[in-house]
């Protein structure tokens, strides 16, 4: 009982989605069928043209508007009234001028195969060229690096330790300064500053008459050293 009643709901359902898609199946061939009567049936409106009275603006008219005297209008007269708009067509065609610029235009915008071959061979030349020199230069930079860095920690070393004997030096002479005239002066004063600068004169002084003292005694042994056996 419940397995025949089951069947006959199944048979049922089957029916009725055959149903739905034969109705489906109608309204498509429906509406195909409306469209294409629409189609068949379109009349478009005509373009009113007269070619019996056709209108040419008279260009030595002051009312006639300016685009319309000028040759690109007269083209499209000619191309809607042909002989009619009374238009020479020898006139519409380019002088030589025009066609030398039509011409060199084409060549540039719209080039030839072989022409767009050659041009796309030199790019790549000068592309090729401009790598090889770019890997030339970073070979070479990349040679010359251990003794940039060399000379970079040489530089940084002497830097650092000239700043380090720099605030010796104006420490030795703050501390000289402070033991001649007395701790009490103000190292902001324009006495102190001057102090310091007149030691730092003397001190300069010093170191250049101990150069030339070295100096004159280099000078010296060298005149009086002993000369070899002979």
């Amino acid at each position: 009982m419940a397995a025949s009643m089951l069947y006959r709901r199944t048979a049922d359902l089957c029916g009725m989605l055959k149903g739905i898609s034969s109705l489906n199946s109608v309204l498509s061939a429906t509406i195909s069928s409306r469209i294409l009567l629409q189609a068949a049936s379109y009349n478009p409106k005509r373009l009113k043209l007269s070619l019996k009275d056709p209108y040419i603006p008279d260009k030595n008219s002051e009312k006639t508007p300016d685009w319309q005297k000028t040759e690109k209008y007269d083209r499209k007269l000619f191309g809607r009234y042909g002989s009619a708009s009374g238009i020479d067509p020898a006139s519409l065609w380019p002088s030589h001028e025009q066609l030398d610029k039509i011409i060199a235009e084409e060549k540039e915008w719209h080039p030839s195969l072989e022409v767009m071959l050659q041009n796309i061979e030199v790019r790549e030349a000068e592309v090729t060229k401009k790598r090889l020199a770019r890997e030339k230069l970073i070979a070479e930079n990349m040679a010359k690096m251990p003794k940039m860095v060399a000379d970079w920690c040489r530089e940084k070393s002497e830097k650092k330790k000239k700043l380090k004997e720099e605030k010796d030096r104006r420490s030795k002479l703050l501390t000289q300064v402070r033991e001649r005239f007395g701790s009490s002066l103000d190292p902001r004063s324009k006495q102190f500053k001057e102090l310091v600068a007149e030691m730092e004169k003397e001190e300069k002084k010093q170191r250049k008459l101990l150069k030339q003292k070295m100096r004159l005694e280099q000078e010296v042994a060298r005149t009086i050293r002993p000369a070899g056996p002979l």
